[in-house]
């Protein structure tokens, strides 16, 4: 029985990597797979991991049909074995339910790989609706780590190191930007709640004591 399945984590714990090694191993034994992205780090038409690691793929658009896609692919006599697709959590839930058409009409095997939440701590709509549809959710195993060492459960947003609750769902950014530009830091949901990244946590430790110490 082909399947739907999710894989799920925050940022920076090896979901693109464990995407591209699906589609190693599959390509390895002759299978051709059809991979779909969306805002990828390294551009439109990618799927990159923080390795080093990239290939093409189909850049998913506003309102586009995978479903639709898929069959026109097949229909010229082009060849699919199963889907992969990454950052699904930037996929509408109308082109969810067409993955899920895929797996039970055409019978391929569809892997999904995207973080649930936000920078807010809010499901992503492509993401929930995966989470409803999805055969299996697969919580990846390859823990990311808050600064302080503890299981990074969150994403948050940066500007210049200090921790935002504003602004678009989707910015595209990376856990490795520069300093003074929008990024993203995974933390632990103690220091997500305090909105203490790194940088402030820095700044707090170097900062004088508020109460002076006197003696006698």
């Amino acid at each position: 029985m082909s399947e739907l399945v999710f894989f799920c984590g925050t940022m920076d714990c090896g979901k693109s990597t464990l995407a591209l090694q699906i589609e190693h191993n599959r390509s390895a034994r002759g299978l051709v797979g059809m991979i779909f992205t969306r805002n990828d780090r390294a551009g439109e038409g990618k799927l990159s991991s923080r390795l080093g690691l990239v290939t093409d793929a189909v850049e998913v658009e506003d309102g586009a049909d995978l479903y639709a896609h898929l069959v026109d692919h097949l229909s010229r006599g082009r060849r699919a074995d199963y889907v992969i697709a990454d950052e699904a959590q930037f996929l509408d839930p109308e082109q969810i339910d067409q993955l899920a058409r895929v797996v039970d009409d055409l019978d391929f095997d569809v892997y999904a790989f995207g973080i649930t939440t936000d920078f807010r701590s809010k499901l992503f709509p492509g993401s929930q609706r995966l989470v409803e549809l999805a055969d299996r959710v697969e919580v990846l195993q390859v823990e990311a780590l808050c600064w302080c060492g503890a299981r990074a459960t969150h994403n948050a947003r940066t500007v210049g190191g200090v921790m935002v609750v504003e602004g678009a769902q989707v910015v595209v950014g990376d856990v490795t930007g520069s300093a003074d530009e929008i990024g993203y830091e995974v933390l632990c949901r103690r220091h997500h709640r305090r909105r203490m990244t790194a940088a402030t946590a820095r700044a707090a430790t170097l900062a004088p004591d508020v109460l002076p110490v006197s003696s006698g």
